[in-house]
């Protein structure tokens, strides 16, 4: 806290000693200076009344502020009151500009705000400046436990910093309560309840300047939006859809140690007593359709009530926030088209609220974007404080050249920021039909599209040469399937002969071996009488000339298998006549059973590879 006070007064100490050129002319008679510390926006409200000393006449009064503090001005507005007593008017805003006069420090950022009419030589002027600061409260200490309370310190001058001479200055300094750690203390200084008192201060010379600085506690939570985006999607069906995307973390001091949730709940009021608890969006009265998630979902819980004037959503984060923590969350809501859209000379135009729904909540950085109906012309946008404005296109469902976006940024924003901003765009009524005829023309060509289909033969020409080639290539893989399947019932007679060699070891019968091998031979020849119409029919066609060779091979190897079975049969039926010793028969038929089981094998392979065409 030390360092940044002695930075603070090196600065100021430099203006003073810069400044060999003042403005002369105009005198600030008195000024009443009121800073609001109550939460974490510094409000400083200065009644200035201004006389002109000089010959010439006064257009403008020159406001300054130091650098450190001008990098965190978030609102500076002037105005005016009209009248006086009861006939006191209501209060007229001043035109603002950033300027940079000449002979002037360099460590000063000063604003010319414009009188109404020209000052003369004697003349007065009563000038009401209300400047909106952010980030002005430094935590002090800079970490907190969960039990502690937040102290903030914030630092200015006690003197009124002016180009001008001050005749007579007052300040007062507002706290949340009466709980001050420190203040800085000059001989007119006093701490009546919640309020330190300045002054008075009378004939100070330009650039004056004294430091203060109020050590206090601030239990107000410091809700921070990193980045806030707003989107506004107008339809002129009736509707404007509104979404923000928020972004936020606590800019309080950071939670040091653990958080023990039963420490919290058992003590709300002591513990975590500037945690954020909940947020409060106030929505314009007529807003349906809310609704509230983060990045998991809606599971949080939310309250929503309403009245004549405004409806009211109450959101309960997950998690109390201590400082440093974030999050991240969404809120959406309809608003009736017909309370913010309007026409005047041959334009519509939206005039809704710029800022943020959720009261005193710093924005680092606001994005709005105004979602137009497609074939929206000639978009302006009127804000009444400087913004970046630039134009995208955003495509929806329907949309055939998108929807023209207008975007607005603005930076370290302000609750009073929250006012009235208008979008002027042309839009011609009959682009309105051009979503329904698009989906009355889709449904229209999607039914002509299936009556087509129904009434198309979408089947191949049957004189095409593709479809001949199909055709015959079909007829071979039948024919093969028919090859096969002869081949197989050829395969059941040697099973068969096998079987009648086996009766015949068991029960001595050679007469009804014999008969079975009559009965194999008339088979196989009625078997080959079948076989030979489709094996010509084989191997004439070309669709067959790849799997011509394996047939072939197949069938050289069941004629091989069948001589060799034959012989197997005969050597056995001859040695029981002949009545052989058992074991000399088998010997004789052991070489003919090895190459049985190879031709087998061999076979089997061969009807696998031509089932598989």
């Amino acid at each position: 806290m030390a360092s940044m006070s002695l930075r603070f007064a090196f600065v100021l100490f430099w203006i003073s000693i810069l400044s060999s050129t003042v403005l002369s002319d105009l005198v600030i008679s008195k000024i009443d200076r009121r800073i609001d510390l109550t939460s974490q926006i510094v409000r400083v409200v200065s009644s200035l009344k201004v006389e002109n000393r000089g010959r010439d006449t006064a257009s403008e009064v020159l406001l300054a502020f130091p650098d450190i503090q001008a990098k965190n001005l978030a609102y500076l507005q002037s105005s005016h009151h009209e009248g006086k007593g009861k006939g006191k008017q209501s209060a007229v805003s001043l035109p603002v500009t950033l300027v940079q006069p000449e002979g002037m420090p360099s460590d000063l950022t000063f604003y010319s705000t414009s009188l109404p009419k020209g000052l003369e030589k004697g003349e007065s002027f009563t000038l009401d400046v209300l400047a909106v600061f952010t980030h002005s409260l430094k935590p002090f200490p800079e970490e907190i436990t969960q039990a502690d309370v937040q102290l903030v310190v914030y630092q200015d001058s006690a003197y009124y910093i002016s180009p001008y001479e001050v005749r007579f200055q007052t300040l007062a300094v507002r706290l949340p309560s009466g709980r001050v750690e420190s203040y800085t203390k000059y001989p007119s200084t006093k701490l009546v309840e919640s309020d330190i008192k300045y002054g008075p201060f009378e004939n100070l010379p330009p650039f004056s300047y004294i430091p203060i600085a109020v050590h206090f506690e601030s239990s107000y939570p410091f809700a921070v939006v990193q980045e806030l985006e707003r989107e506004l999607e107008i339809s002129h069906w009736g509707n404007i859809q509104v979404t923000e995307h928020y972004s936020l973390v606590h800019g309080g001091a950071p939670l040091k140690g653990g958080f023990s949730r039963i420490e919290y709940q058992s003590r709300p009021p002591i513990r975590g007593e500037s945690s954020i608890r909940h947020f409060i969006a106030m929505l314009p009265p007529r807003a349906h359709s809310v609704y509230y998630r983060d990045e998991i979902g809606n599971i949080s819980t939310s309250h929503l009530w309403s009245d004549s004037k405004m409806t009211y959503l109450q959101i309960e984060p997950r998690y109390p926030m201590f400082g440093g923590w974030r999050t991240s969350f969404t809120i959406g809501y309809g608003l009736p088209l017909r309370d913010l859209l309007y026409e005047a000379d041959g334009k519509r135009f939206l005039n809704i609220t710029f800022g943020c729904p959720i009261n005193e909540i710093v924005i680092d950085h606001l994005i709005v974007k105004v979602v137009l109906p497609e074939g929206s012309k000639e978009i302006s946008a009127a804000v009444p404080f400087v913004t970046k404005q630039s134009q995208e296109v955003k495509y929806s469902h329907l949309d055939i050249v998108g929807r023209p976006v207008i975007v607005l940024e603005k930076t370290n924003v302000v609750p009073e920021h929250n006012i009235h901003f208008q979008v002027y765009y042309k839009f011609n009524n009959l682009a309105l039909l051009m979503e329904p005829f698009l989906l009355i023309s889709g449904f229209f060509f999607l039914f002509i599209a299936c009556i087509v289909y129904m009434h198309t033969d979408a089947s191949i020409s049957k004189f095409s040469a593709s479809y001949l080639a199909k055709q015959q290539l079909d007829e071979v893989r039948a024919t093969v399937q028919q090859v096969l399947s002869i081949i197989n019932r050829v395969l059941a007679v040697h099973n068969k002969l096998e079987t009648s060699l086996r009766d015949l070891s068991r029960t001595g019968d050679v007469q009804s071996c014999k008969a079975a091998r009559k009965a194999a031979d008339g088979s196989f020849k009625d078997l080959a009488k079948e076989l030979k119409p489709l094996l010509g029919y084989l191997q004439s066609s070309p669709q067959a000339s790849q799997i011509w060779p394996k047939v072939e091979e197949l069938l050289s190897k069941e004629k091989e298998l069948q001589e060799k079975l034959m012989g197997k049969h005969s050597a056995i039926v001859d040695g029981f006549e002949k009545k052989s010793a058992r074991r000399e028969v088998e010997n004789r038929v052991a070489s003919i059973d090895q190459k049985l089981a190879i031709l087998r094998q061999e076979a089997d392979e061969l009807l696998d590879a031509l089932d598989d065409f």
